[in-house]
């Protein structure tokens, strides 16, 4: 049996995306896990055969610590990639209302989706950040306390028997999260790809625009950049680059080899098919 870690524990929306990823799979099963850096040495040492890991969301952006550890990671590649509607929900105890509530626990990103419901019916609530939504319903559902409420899933309602007071309560219609599969084994090319890369630039003028000049020479699709800092270096920054096309066509072969002449560091995350969704 191989086994996928998502970050839990149950309840969470990375368990929400582990469902979609194993639904049409047979012999996976799901395991959860408190900390993404753990799934990603797991994975690294061949103690975990592969893990989901949240990567951007449409509301609230990049999911930084994930892009930081994945440019720290060793042998391992993005092997598919998957997107999950984000249904957040005002969670309770059973008999709890609106004017009762004093506290909202949850991640930093539901809450950043949730910013002018808050504001709107809930704006003198006190917000406490905790690791993961599924947490934040595991201990309100302990403290059964009505003054607490959290944002979290459908799925942590059911684990934790709370209550929904209000229901899909994200602030945009279009409220998406990206997740990756991670593993050790890298894909072949299907004719529907999308290839992700890290590299850091050197330190000279126009360097930036001379690497991402490379795609528009080889007629290549830039779907995301990201910038993140490269934390040894004041002013120094990496960044994420997705683009359409598969490691094995001889564009994105030659493109990706020039890429690399010109860049200080480079690291290849991996070649996947295109996640394919009738929302996207």
């Amino acid at each position: 049996m191989k086994r996928v870690g998502f970050m839990g524990p149950k309840g969470s929306f990375s368990q929400e995306a582990v469902k979609l990823y194993l639904r049409n799979l047979i012999g996976y099963k799901g395991v959860s896990y408190y900390n993404i850096s753990d799934m990603i040495k797991l994975v690294e040492n061949g103690n975990l055969d592969e893990a989901i890991l949240p990567v951007e969301n449409s509301i609230e952006g990049a999911v930084n610590l994930t892009l930081d550890l994945l440019s720290k990671s060793n042998n391992i590649y993005i092997k598919s990639e998957l997107v999950i509607d984000v249904n957040v929900n005002l969670l309770v105890v059973p008999g709890a209302r609106m004017d009762d509530i004093e506290v909202i626990m949850s991640h930093p990103q539901p809450i950043g989706q949730c910013r002018n419901f808050l504001n709107k019916f809930l704006p003198r609530v006190q917000i406490k950040q905790v690791y993961t939504s599924a947490m934040a319903a595991e201990e309100v559902s302990k403290l059964n306390d009505k003054k607490c409420a959290v944002l979290g899933s459908v799925t942590a309602a059911e684990e934790y028997s709370l209550e929904i007071l209000k229901s899909n309560i994200r602030d945009e219609d279009n409220n998406n999260t990206r997740f990756v599969v991670i593993s050790k084994d890298k894909v072949g090319n299907t004719g529907r790809d999308k290839t992700s890369i890290i590299f850091s630039t050197e330190d000279r003028p126009g360097s930036l625009y001379r690497i991402l000049d490379i795609f528009n020479l080889w007629d290549i699709n830039m779907t995301k950049i990201v910038s993140r800092p490269k934390r040894n270096e004041l002013g120094k920054y990496i960044f994420f680059v997705d683009i359409l096309g598969h490691i094995d066509d001889s564009d994105v072969n030659d493109a990706i080899t020039m890429i690399k002449r010109k860049t200080s560091y480079f690291k290849f995350l991996g070649s996947y098919p295109i996640y394919i969704n009738d929302k996207i």
